[in-house]
């Protein structure tokens, strides 16, 4: 078999996933609905249960639900007979995944289940298997055709449960209006975590500020520089940002300590400044646009004021330290 061979094959088994997954739609009916609502609703837990590769699936949509703050895990129906169904309570919510519904591993997680009155929220593609009789709803898929030539291996089986899992959860995302700022609560660390940080999440504040009164001299601006490390001091006026000085400023006025009382000639009146909720990348942008090191940070609501209150500064070493990108 030449290697163009092993392409045509690949992109056989890809077309047929992708036109079975276009099948979804037929689930999206009045159990899909009841689900979400259930979901919606529960003071409980979400737990994932089901055999072999739907196990698989189970776990990562366990996560997936977790990530966007519906407490859910995994539970291994084969582990449940042996103790594990301690951690399943009356308030939780049961779904199980089982494309025949007939899994023998199912039966005793079931049993449970039903004798403690939880609900159950059964996904397989048959109406009439045990798991089916045992749900308080169904969500039945159609009948797939396997992307492998034998038409046996769960392939777009598997995709398409995953595929249903992953809408449950955005689903449920865009009726509790499930925000960026919320995301990145169970984001902290990874990736996802550094592009989701906001510059509020990078500034000091607080007493690590370099501040100073806008009647104070150079002399008195340059220890303020020297103790907080930051390179610059910003200067304020009735608690209101008037201005910045940068250590370079500074040290090119050294000869002049003595003589010049005021900090006004040498101060940028508009500095730049950023809203705390602006995204940390989108302020690192802005940092290598200007060819500057550092911004003030103020509240939203402060931005577009003339007089702004400081909260925060960022240096663009807090933002590179932090994996910002």
């Amino acid at each position: 078999m030449n290697k163009k061979n092993y392409i045509a094959f690949a992109k056989k088994s890809a077309k047929i996933q992708i036109d079975e997954l276009k099948k979804i739609s037929k689930v999206f009916n009045n159990s899909f609905a009841e689900a979400i609502n259930l979901i919606i609703n529960t003071k409980g837990k979400i737990i994932f249960s089901g055999v072999g590769k739907n196990s698989f699936i189970c776990k990562k949509s366990a996560a997936t639900f977790s990530s966007v703050g519906i407490p859910s895990f995994f539970v291994d129906p084969t582990g449940a007979s042996h103790g594990d169904m301690g951690q399943i309570e009356k308030k939780d919510i049961l779904i199980i995944i089982s494309n025949s519904g007939n899994t023998a591993e199912l039966s005793n997680i079931l049993k449970f289940a039903n004798r403690f009155r939880i609900k159950i929220i059964g996904i397989s593609s048959n109406s009439k298997s045990m798991l089916s009789n045992a749900s308080d709803i169904n969500i039945i898929i159609p009948k797939l055709r396997e992307s492998d030539p034998n038409n046996i291996v769960p392939t777009s089986s598997t995709s398409f449960v995953m595929l249903l899992c992953d809408c449950m959860a955005t689903t449920i995302m865009a009726k509790r209006k499930f925000t960026k700022d919320k995301f990145r609560l169970y984001h902290k660390g990874g990736i996802l975590g550094e592009n989701l940080k906001l510059a509020k999440d990078i500034m000091v504040a607080g007493s690590k500020m370099p501040i100073i009164n806008f009647n104070k001299n150079l002399k008195e601006a340059l220890k303020v520089i020297n103790k907080k490390k930051l390179g610059i001091v910003v200067i304020l006026k009735n608690r209101f940002i008037k201005g910045l000085l940068t250590d370079g400023d500074l040290r090119r006025e050294v000869k002049n300590f003595t003589k010049i009382k005021s900090l006004n000639k040498f101060t940028t009146k508009e500095p730049f400044v950023v809203n705390e909720n602006m995204p940390a990348s989108k302020a690192l942008a802005l940092m290598n646009e200007k060819k500057i090191t550092s911004l003030l940070v103020v509240s939203d609501k402060d931005l577009n004021k003339k007089n702004k209150i400081l909260k925060g500064i960022i240096h663009i070493h807090f933002l590179l330290q932090d994996g910002v990108k």
